[in-house]
């Protein structure tokens, strides 16, 4: 018996809350990947981890957010705990591979390929690893076809958010790029979700007892949202993030020029005290060129 798979049981809640959670984690993610780029004698990999773990934990949460509107009538659902945190923690690490790569390799044409499958391929786990935590009395079956469209548009995003990571600088641009993200993002999902069909074992939902799915994502995705509040606040405190790339390019290379001074003094000898040399006791007098007949 074909069980009637609804995933839209609190109609748009779920979906809005949901992409609006990919596009915290994509403009978190991306900021902390320019902020990386605007300073190297910053802590660069300290900067890039946050930033894999932003947009790790904005999937992931998407994820989650989306599958508490999803429901088969004729069955209760439950998740698997471990396989529910193993699909976070590959969210992040597959993420942070990719981040990694271009980060420190640039958005070459071959660094950014082999990021962007790698992170749509870890991107799509992460998916699938999640429909794989819900247990419910029925066997899930995939459609293949939609199944290699939800996988070629996740390597598709990923590749496209991490040539923005990289590329774009200003903060408006940055804003755009995370929002089309998480249109990829939770385009994604959706196509996997529209490849689920569901064969039930029984007739009712009697033989099965689980709990609501709200009664454990809701406290597992509590975690997540805290580490992207947290996150939100030092992008937000950052000074090189809030000057702009302006600044920081000056506070680069301030030192270099050695401006900054009272009164614009750069910190460099004259001219002519520069290029004074003291003689060297013992050493013969330096040679002097004839001067020039006329």
């Amino acid at each position: 018996m074909e069980g009637t798979v609804d995933g839209f049981r609190y109609g748009a809640v779920t979906p809005v809350a949901a992409y609006l959670m990919a596009c915290l984690g994509g403009a978190l993610g991306l900021r902390c990947i320019v902020r990386s780029l605007l300073n190297e004698h910053s802590w660069k990999a300290g900067w890039l981890g946050l930033g894999a773990a932003s947009i790790g934990c904005g999937i992931w949460t998407m994820h989650f957010i989306a599958m508490v509107g999803f429901q088969v009538e004729e069955t209760r659902i439950r998740y698997d705990v471990g396989l529910t945190v193993l699909s976070l923690a590959v969210a992040i690490l597959v993420v942070g591979i990719g981040v990694f790569i271009v980060g420190y390799r640039g958005a070459g044409k071959g660094a950014l390929t082999g990021a962007g499958v790698i992170t749509g391929l870890g991107v799509a786990a992460m998916h699938y690893l999640g429909m794989a935590a819900m247990h419910l009395d029925g066997s899930i079956q995939y459609d293949v076809f939609t199944v290699g469209l939800s996988i070629l548009i996740a390597i598709v995003a990923a590749t496209a958010a991490l040539w923005a990571a990289v590329t774009i600088r200003g903060f408006l641009t940055s804003l755009g790029a995370s929002m089309v993200m998480g249109i990829a993002v939770s385009g994604m999902h959706y196509t996997g979700m529209a490849a689920v069909s569901v064969h039930l074992h029984g007739t009712t939902g009697a033989s099965w007892a689980g709990d609501s799915p709200t009664s454990l994502l809701l406290p597992m995705l509590l975690g997540p949202a805290i580490f992207l509040l947290l996150a939100g606040v030092v992008v937000m405190f950052d000074p090189l993030l809030v000057l702009g790339e302006g600044e920081g390019a000056r506070s680069r290379t301030g030192t270099s020029r050695g401006a900054g001074g009272p009164g614009g003094y750069s910190g460099q000898r004259p001219v002519a005290a520069r290029e004074f040399k003291a003689p060297v006791p013992g050493a013969p007098p330096p040679r002097r060129e004839p001067y020039a007949r006329k």
